[in-house]
């Protein structure tokens, strides 16, 4: 079996997690733990870096740290991984859903500002979403698939209606947006390092920032909000910490970033090239403001084809395929929170395939692939 996407442990996993266990130093505290963060913070063009257990529990931190509270609202896009919308729902908060664009599958920053134009005022110093009456907290865009929203538009947006920006880069590790690193891009970013990332460590996340306040308070609230060494808590904190394992792990793969990056550009070109040309096949966006860190590769299929069929077509023949992400508005934990119309996202979530993007994917394996599906797509066209 070709696999959609595993992690390449080629470097120095094996060394550094051996240099974990003689020096005793396997938990939360360690200096692999201070050091990932220092490549993550640079990679990232940020200042600092919170190395956490999840991309989740980051995404969870940044949004506390920025003050969403329970019963407020976060402007989100519908389409993206549960786990955006389960972040704000951990905070007591509601996502508010927004579409994408059809060039980058990224929050439409045209739609939130009609729909903040129409449904929100400013009163005593908050944003108040007049329908229902809720504070609205932040604006958290996503990397999808690690394009970069337009985060210029979003951010003339976010300082007229005065909110903080969490963006969700989980999958972004190497994105740029317009030329420019994306970690100063928002008031906090997160990134995830979970088994199917370019970078993993096997699990975690981290949190970045430019802010040297919000940075320590995300470093605090993510042990336990514990001052000084006799067990004393100030605030309702979080066991959110990293442990050196992980991060052994996660330096030895960022020693290897740059490659990493580099080939899964390149295997999402050549897919683009070799498939392109089928017909109904749609190429996955990469918008003219960005580099994509391009996590995941892969294609559209034409509308009247069941993707369940072709990815078991393709499983018959030794290769991985999946469908993508089904919308937050279309899952019962989120099935009454506000959103508005979703005509790019209805069109195409349900229309992509995943195909396989490994760093360690050979050439040899990717023509199978490229092979299988043309084969399968044409024969499933045919009357």
């Amino acid at each position: 079996m070709i696999p959609l996407a595993i992690p390449n442990l080629s470097g120095r996993e094996g060394e550094y997690l051996q240099e974990c266990i003689t020096s005793g130093f396997v938990s939360s505290v360690g200096p692999f733990v201070t050091r990932l963060e220092e490549a993550v913070a640079d990679a990232a063009g940020a200042r600092f870096a919170v190395a956490t257990s999840s991309g989740t529990t980051a995404l969870h931190l940044a949004l506390t740290c920025v003050g969403v509270k329970s019963g407020d609202l976060v402007i989100a896009p519908s389409f993206t991984f549960i786990a955006t919308a389960n972040a704000i729902a951990h905070c007591g908060a509601t996502p508010w859903l927004f579409d994408s664009l059809a060039e980058s599958w990224t929050l439409d920053p045209a739609q939130v500002a009609a729909a903040l134009e129409r449904d929100t005022e400013l009163r005593d110093g908050h944003l108040l979403h007049r329908p229902n009456g809720r504070k609205v907290a932040a604006l958290l865009p996503v990397y999808t698939l690690g394009n970069a929203p337009d985060m210029a538009a979003l951010r003339a947006l976010a300082d007229r209606y005065r909110l903080p920006i969490v963006a969700d880069a989980a999958a972004a590790l190497g994105a740029t947006y317009r030329g420019q690193a994306i970690g100063p891009l928002a008031d906090m970013s997160v990134f995830s390092f979970n088994g199917n990332k370019t970078v993993t460590a096997g699990g975690g996340g981290a949190v970045v920032t430019g802010d040297e306040a919000l940075a320590r308070l995300a470093r605090h609230l993510s042990t336990t909000a514990r001052v000084g060494s006799d067990y004393h808590h100030d605030q309702v904190g979080y066991n959110y910490r990293m442990t050196n394992l992980q991060a052994a792990v996660g330096c030895a793969q960022m020693e290897q970033a740059n490659g990493f990056i580099a080939r899964k550009k390149a295997i999402r070109a050549h897919y683009d090239t070799a498939l392109a040309d089928l017909p109904g096949v749609g190429v996955f966006p990469q918008p003219t403001w960005g580099e994509s860190a391009c996590w995941f590769s892969g294609i559209t299929i034409p509308s009247g084809i069941d993707i369940a069929k072709v990815c078991a077509a393709l499983k018959a023949r030794g290769i991985e395929a999946r469908s993508f992400w089904k919308p937050i508005h279309l899952q019962p934990p989120y099935a009454s929170a506000p959103r508005e119309p979703m005509p790019i996202t209805e069109q195409c979530w349900h229309r992509m395939l995943t195909l396989p993007c490994s760093t360690g994917l050979t050439t040899a394996d990717q023509e199978t692939v490229i092979h299988a599906v043309r084969e399968v797509l044409l024969a499933m066209e045919t009357p």
